[in-house]
This record gives structure tokens, sequence and C-alpha cells, in this order.
């Protein structure tokens, strides 16, 4: 045992579980803690509010049946028949109708977007059958745009900010060596640089709020909400989580009803392709931060590379590789620009999302049969994948060793 660490050079006990496994128990745990302190914190600030209103209510109850001689069984009986009317999009004040065009055409885009506000629902076992191979589809092609929006505003993005990027090299009188030279003509290359993940973050937030707060004023004024509601609504609609206690549009008559049930739709579009995006961006910082946090959980021998990384160093691709499998050569020119935290061209993009689910297959098709599994990225943490998580860790990915 002795002669063991004396040759391993590290005190630390040998993990049981390997990288991955132990990323994704350190998420889970982070997780159940980020819930615990939530709960305790939502707890305190808001029962004593339900007490109170618990309490209110209780009397506003005695004080009627007293006042008109209301028999309670009865009236508690009219309250659960307008509660089931409720769910059938029945209020008290004078709505716009549910079920016209318009209404169900509402309904159907919070459907497809997983919004899901809840003040209209499927009363029939139709409408309830119908809703679950229709959401099944169209769930699935709004993930898809989601995703397809994901890959064409961080394009833009990288565009944009390498062009910043070079203008400031020129201002600076630094010499910027071109894309033509670097690819062999390919115009669009984006091989000479890659932007920072935290700058393009910064950019959809300022983007995801400036997007809230131009909502926000029109929620305010054509809603008659407080601009804190305002807000408060434009990320339980932008995020997808969709409470229900507050819904746009649900009036019978607005002015410029057209115009505002436009700006509406447009609004909430917007807002959820860049909240979208802006979670995405996101998890890849807090992959980064478990890939630190782990990285201080073990013996830096251990993880110590033999030699650092340049930036932005291609892996070279074995010119000895047998023909046919094109699916791993692919794979090892992404293994090494991910390695080096590259962002890869539009062209290798498109090259990368035709071999992703080839990829996956194999992997799949390894561990079915107890095979080697290759873990791509594994030494700075990032490992490939389908998906907005793979879009964003082939673009725009952060490497561990740099940092």
């Amino acid at each position: 045992m002795a002669q063991r660490r004396a040759a391993g050079g590290c005190c630390c006990p040998r993990a049981p579980m390997n990288e991955d496994n132990a990323r994704f128990c350190l998420l889970a745990g982070l997780i159940l803690l980020y819930l615990l302190c939530g709960a305790a914190i939502f707890s305190a600030l808001e029962h004593p509010f339900e007490l109170r209103a618990r309490l209110l209510w209780k009397q506003q109850l005695d004080n009627f049946t007293r006042r008109y001689r209301v028999n309670l069984g009865a009236l508690h009986t009219l309250l659960r028949q307008y509660e089931e009317a409720n769910g059938a999009g029945i209020r008290v004040d004078t709505l716009r109708p549910r079920w016209d065009f318009s209404g169900a055409f509402y309904f159907v885009g919070t459907v497809v977007s997983t919004i899901g506000f809840g003040m209209t629902t499927p009363a029939t076992i139709a409408g309830k059958i119908f809703l679950i191979f229709y959401g099944l589809i169209g769930c699935a092609a709004t993930i898809l745009f989601f995703n397809l929006f994901l890959e064409r505003i961080i394009t833009m993005l990288a565009y944009i900010m390498r062009w910043c990027h070079e203008r400031r090299l020129r201002c600076a009188g630094v010499g910027v060596m071109s894309s033509r030279e670097e690819s062999s003509g390919e115009e669009d290359s984006l091989e000479g640089w890659k932007p920072s993940v935290y700058y393009v973050m910064l950019i959809l937030g300022v983007a995801s709020i400036v997007i809230a707060c131009s909502a926000s004023t029109l929620y305010s004024s054509m809603e008659n909400w407080s601009y804190v509601d305002s807000l408060y609504f434009c990320f339980v609609a932008f995020s997808t989580i969709g409470f229900g206690d507050l819904v746009s549009s649900q009036r019978q008559q607005y002015e410029s009803q057209e115009a505002y049930r436009v700006g509406n739709c447009l609004f909430i579009l917007m807002g959820v392709c860049c909240i979208y995006s802006l979670f995405n961006v996101i998890s890849i910082i807090i992959k980064q931060t478990l890939n630190w946090i782990l990285g201080k959980m073990v013996c830096s021998e251990k993880h110590q590379l033999p030699k650092r990384m340049k930036r932005n160093a291609v892996q070279p691709v074995s010119s000895h590789r047998p023909a046919g499998n094109e699916t791993d050569a692919v794979a090892e020119v992404y293994v090494g620009r991910r390695m080096s935290g590259e962002m890869i061209s539009v062209n290798e993009f498109m090259v990368s999302n035709k071999v992703s689910l080839a990829l996956l297959q194999k992997q799949l098709s390894e561990t079915a049969h107890q095979g080697p599994r290759q873990s791509y990225g594994h030494q700075n943490g990032f490992s490939g994948g389908v998906g907005a998580l793979a879009i964003m860790n082939n673009r725009l990915q952060e490497t561990s060793v740099d940092r």
C-alpha cells in the first residue's frame, strides 16, 4: 500500500467513479440543495400571506352567511360549481372567448411552446386525447425550432464579435491574418478566433432584459398591471414556466386590439427564444463550475496535463485511419477543436450535425455491448452530445485548461 502511494505520488484515495458520474452526482446534490434553499425562502416569504388570506376568507364567508342568511353547505356547493366552470374558462368578469379560432390559436401556441398557462384546458375526452398526440409532435418540432434558432443566433454573434475583435486589433496596429489564408479559400471560416462564452451570455442577457422591459411597458399599459407584475409575467412566460396567475391578452376588448395581440405574440416568441439560448449558455458555465469543483476535490497531480495546450491549437488527425470509418475521423477532428476550445467553422459545424446521430448510436451500441466508450473532450470536462448543449459545447465552450 505504501509503495503504491509512493509510486503514484498522490496521497488521495482513488475515486470510485469516473468524472462524468462524479459530475452528475455533484450536480444532482447541488440541485437538491438549491431546491431546499428555495423552498425555505419561498415558505418564509409566502406562508404568512397564505395564512392571512385563509383567515380573511373565513371571516368574509362567515359575514356573508350571517348577513344574507345563506346556508353554508349550499354556498360551498355553489363555489365548487364555480370552480368547475372556472376550469372551462368561465370567469366572473367578461373575458374573451376561450375556444373561438383566435383563442384556440393562443392555446395551441402555449402548448407547443411548453408554456402551458393553464387558463384554458380541454374539457372533453376527445380534446384531451387529441392534445396528447398534438403536443407530442408540436413540442418536438418547437424544440427543434429553438435549437435551430440557437445555432443561428450563436453564429451571428460569433461573426459580430469576431468583426469587433479584428477591428480592435487593426486600431491597435496589429496585423490580422486573413481567414482565406488560414482555411485555403474558405471565406466564412471562424477558425481564427473564438468568442468567449461569457461575452455571449452578457449579450443574450442584455437582449433578454431589453425585450422583457419593452414587453413590460406594453403589458403595464394594456393590462393595467404594475411594472413589477409585468416583469414577473415576462420571466414566467419567456422561461416557459407558465404559472397562469397572470395571462396577457385575455380581455374581451382592448384599444388597438389586433396590434396588441400581434405585439404580444412577437414579444413572447422573441423572449422565449432569447431565454432558451441564455439558459443553454448558463448551463455551460455551470458545467465549468462543476469541473472546477471536481478539480479541487481530487489531487492536482492526478489531473495535471503533461503539457499545457495552446489556445486555438487543433489536434492533428492521423492519416493512417482505416477507410470507411468516417464517423470516427470526423469525431476526432472535433475532439481536437473542443479540447483547444476553438470555434469551429460553419461548414464544419454542419458536418458535425450530420454525424452527431451516428456518434450517439455508436456510443449506445458500445455501451450495450459493454465495449470501450470513448469520452470526447474528456480532458477539459466537456463531452459530445446531441441537442442544444451539444451546439453550445461545439461552438462556445471555454477550455478548463485555459481557465
